[in-house]
């Protein structure tokens, strides 16, 4: 009960008001998972920033089961198999963000698309976790099976042969 699995991985691109960014981003995330993406609205009217509700301002997709291991082995060779601290959060989580998406391997650069990156989140979960979530019989889940800082970076370090760096010199 005690394995740790990855539960999904979302792939986020965030446009903000630019509808041509928006295409750019639909495109680039169905030609990285070959799914296609789906587009998130505003909800909240933000006068500084242009926004209103209803608004198109991103893109993203959410994947499952088996492909979640290929594609993830995939961006983290973006990443050069490094990660910072500061990456991971107190749940066991992980979020990066990959500039570029022609560093990712079997990506080929497209000129519609141009250079363009996405943000990656990374959810992991033990067996287990489903009680928290059900909808009958909703219950905590005891403070030593949630998933630690320590946990998933070890998880990863095990699973995806990552290094895991220090806080950058700014």
């Amino acid at each position: 009960m005690k394995q740790i699995k990855i539960e999904k991985i979302t792939l986020n691109v965030g446009a903000g008001k630019d509808e041509n960014k928006l295409k750019k981003g639909i495109k680039l995330l169905k030609s990285i998972s070959g799914i296609a993406p789906v587009t998130t609205y505003t909800y909240k009217r933000i006068p500084t920033w242009g926004l209103r509700p209803g608004l198109p301002i991103g893109c993203k997709i959410t994947l499952r089961g088996k492909e979640t291991q290929a594609l993830l082995k995939r961006l983290l060779a973006a990443k050069d198999h490094k990660l910072l601290t500061r990456q991971f959060d107190i749940g066991g989580n992980l979020s990066f963000g990959v500039p570029e998406y022609i560093d990712i391997p079997e990506a080929k650069y497209d000129p519609e698309i141009g250079i363009m990156g996405f943000e990656v989140c990374v959810t992991l979960e033990r067996p287990g976790y489903r009680v928290k979530k059900r909808r009958i019989k909703q219950n905590k889940l005891h403070k030593r099976h949630l998933i630690t800082k320590d946990d998933s970076i070890n998880f990863m370090k095990q699973n995806f042969n990552i290094k895991i760096a220090e806080e950058e010199q700014q």
